[in-house]
């Protein structure tokens, strides 16, 4: 059995340049042994597993989906806006959801003290995110495993294939 205590586990900050998208991760499943470069399903392990912290006013990144990964959440404090398709949703401490792929999400934290939560995804090979706001694409590079952002506008399928 492999064991960590969150108290082991660096938290690395995340903030974008202007600072509207500002949240915190500790990386569970890293701290575990995963190896996300891998392309050996048995060092990437099945599932990746993060405890995630937004501090107040802040949101955790651009308005996304992924193409393949699902996500599942479960809030342990604080109290949060979950954006989606439909709207925006609060939730609060116990409150559990889950987003299939390409379902678009974010997460704010709308309250006065920090929103914790937890989220389990499988983070399947190949994955990419779209941002519909932006109309961006994350595309996965195979060699470095870091994704390239890339513009996009929609198209039909066959323009510039025939």
């Amino acid at each position: 059995m492999q064991k960590i205590n969150l108290s082991q586990i660096p938290e690395v900050e995340h903030k974008s340049p202007k600072g509207k998208f500002h949240s915190y991760y500790q990386g569970v499943s890293l701290a575990l042994g995963r190896d996300d470069s891998s392309r050996d399903l048995d060092k990437r392990h099945p599932f990746d597993l993060e405890y995630n912290r937004i501090p107040p006013g802040g949101t955790n990144y651009p308005f996304h989906f992924h193409s393949a990964q699902w996500e599942l959440y479960v809030v342990v404090s604080g109290r949060g806006l979950v954006r989606d398709d439909k709207g925006h949703t609060e939730v609060g401490p116990g409150d559990s959801f889950i987003f299939r792929p390409c379902e678009a999400h974010q997460l704010s934290n709308s309250g006065t003290e920090d929103f914790i939560y937890y989220v389990i995804a499988d983070n399947p090979l190949g994955e990419c995110c779209y941002y519909p706001d932006s109309k961006k694409w994350a595309v996965a590079c195979e060699t470095s495993g870091r994704k390239r952002i890339h513009d996009s506008a929609q198209v039909p399928y066959y323009e510039g294939e025939e």
